[in-house]
């Protein structure tokens, strides 16, 4: 017990260190929301990798689908890698800093905005933010709980309030800046952390081969393969369509959620862009392949304490009984790693939440006036504001909370992914067919919550995105901008020359304009 004390301690000394560090980095809108955009490749691949992976990945994912996919589930993993943080930081990361930068947009209404021309998009889309983001906070907390009830007895309230003020001390004195540094180092804790708990819950099984080959006895009770032997450690699983709907939607989705999107906005460079791309990737291999592949080997752990009072298994439950036999010391790591996981994300969502907040929705209707200095403090204040939504949303959970944060990833990406991945590359993309993407993502997901027609809500999330990927070429096709003088100003970005090195492209006796952000 003092051990795992003396780390809680040790950990919150350092963050708000951390905190107060950076506070002198925050004197205005751009530095306290996106760090200046001078953000490095390793505090930038660490933010995008620890806000994409909290508690809600280690805990209720990893167990929920470990359990009902055996190792196949760390087929997630690998996807949320090499789509999630690969191919994301490819296609967006280079255009997203270039236009976001160009349009001195600093949120993702913004860049709607401005792109598209239209205050009402901005506005719309900062109203999406609000509904589906913040009550999604309330489910980081869950996972914690469990873990600390774990390690240190404690109530679930006392997690709650805990976890809620360290991250409110540390975002509100040092805004981006002071997320991306605490970012770092409670990624470094995360990697070492899942390592250390994967090699102990393997050794208490006798060994990866022993643990593989006691999954392989047991028989699947999927519907398609019942009764089949072997399912849970196959190739693509016990039910590899409703796993494709996984993929698609926790590796897909980051493209459109604006806490992950945000990122890109802040890197300092073309080099930190390319380093960033493989840091990222090679994070979320060790993070999310670990956590997935761990939740894999979930059904040799089938016991009373898993399931409730009527017999249904609690999958938030599975993790937090996997690791309850390990030692003390590995115990506190994992809290440790659980609790940066959680924090590293909760600040991420509350800072994009208060930022849209006051820049698109505030500023943008009733305060078109206010200062750099007014805006800042009017962020900490919602960052106070949205914690405590969070806090009472975590603490008197109502049902129709739950379900709205279950549905969440799908709504804000079936809604912002078409529209923001298009509105980069093409100019053929119409005001319109924005609408069009809000109107099919958040209706899908609305209209499988109150009458379901594709059963699982991550399903719905799935298709969500996937429609508004055919939806807005479609209606970009039969409709018109009607803003077509500013469309070229705003492509004009990616037309600046700039001077390279010889290693990137050979000379044609042209003379460019010098960036620090290079081509």
């Amino acid at each position: 017990m003092a051990a795992k004390i003396f780390l809680l301690i040790l950990f919150f000394v350092v963050t708000i260190a951390i905190g107060i560090y950076c506070r002198k980095h925050t004197t205005d809108v751009n530095s306290f929301i996106l760090g200046g955009r001078s953000v490095g490749p390793w505090l930038t691949a660490f933010a995008y990798g620890t806000s994409y992976f909290s508690a809600v990945v280690f805990v209720g994912y990893a167990g929920q689908f470990g359990w009902k996919y055996g190792l196949s589930a760390t087929w997630i993993g690998l996807g949320n890698a090499f789509i999630g943080s690969l191919l994301a930081w490819v296609v967006l990361g280079r255009r997203t800093r270039i236009m976001s930068n160009h349009l001195e947009a600093a949120t993702m209404p913004e860049f709607f905005g401005k792109r598209y021309n239209s205050q009402a998009l901005k506005i719309v889309s900062s109203a999406i933010i609000f509904v589906f983001l913040v009550p999604y906070t309330a489910s980081i907390y869950n996972g914690l709980s469990r873990l600390f009830a774990l390690a240190f007895d404690l109530p679930y309230w006392v997690c709650v309030l805990g976890m809620a003020v360290l991250t409110g001390l540390y975002v509100i004195l040092g805004g981006y800046m002071a997320t991306a540094i605490n970012d770092f180092f409670q990624g470094i804790i995360m990697l070492a952390g899942i390592v250390a708990v994967i090699a102990s819950v393997l050794n208490g099984q006798g060994g990866f081969f022993a643990a593989v080959n006691s999954l392989a006895q047991l028989k699947s009770d999927i519907p398609i393969t019942l009764g089949q032997s072997g399912a849970f450690t196959s190739f693509f699983g016990p039910d590899p369509v409703n796993l494709l709907g996984v993929i698609i939607l926790t590796s897909l989705g980051t493209w459109g959620l604006p806490q992950m999107v945000h990122k890109f906005y802040t890197i300092k460079s073309e080099k930190s862009v390319a380093a960033g791309t493989v840091i990222s990737t090679i994070f979320a291999l060790v993070i999310a392949g670990g956590c997935y592949f761990l939740g894999g080997f979930a059904r040799l752990f089938d016991n009373a304490a898993i399931y409730n009072s009527q017999g249904k298994i609690m999958y938030d439950s599975i993790i937090p009984y996997m690791l309850s036999g390990l030692p003390d010391i590995l115990i506190g790591i994992v809290i440790i790693l659980v609790l940066s996981a959680s924090m590293s994300t909760l600040s991420a969502l509350v800072l994009t939440s208060s930022s849209t907040m006051t820049l698109d929705f505030l500023k943008g209707l009733f305060l078109k006036n206010m200062t750099e200095k007014n805006q800042v403090l009017i962020m900490r204040l919602l960052i106070v504001f949205f914690i405590a939504l969070s806090v009472i949303f975590a603490l008197n959970p109502p049902d129709f909370i739950a379900q709205l944060m279950g549905i969440s990833w799908g709504a804000l990406a079936g809604s912002f992914l078409a529209p923001f991945l298009y509105g980069l590359y093409g100019k053929w993309v119409t005001r319109k067919a924005v609408w069009a993407s809000f109107i099919t993502g958040v209706g899908i997901t609305l209209a499988n919550l109150f009458f379901p027609f594709v059963g699982s809500p991550i399903n719905a999330g799935a298709l969500a995105m996937v429609a508004g990927l055919i939806v807005v070429p479609l209606v970009s096709l039969f409709t018109q901008n009607p803003y077509c003088s500013t469309i070229d100003a705003t492509f004009s970005c990616y037309e600046e020359e700039v001077v390279v090195p010889k290693r990137v492209a050979l000379s044609n006796g042209a003379a460019g304009k010098k960036e620090t952000f290079e081509a």
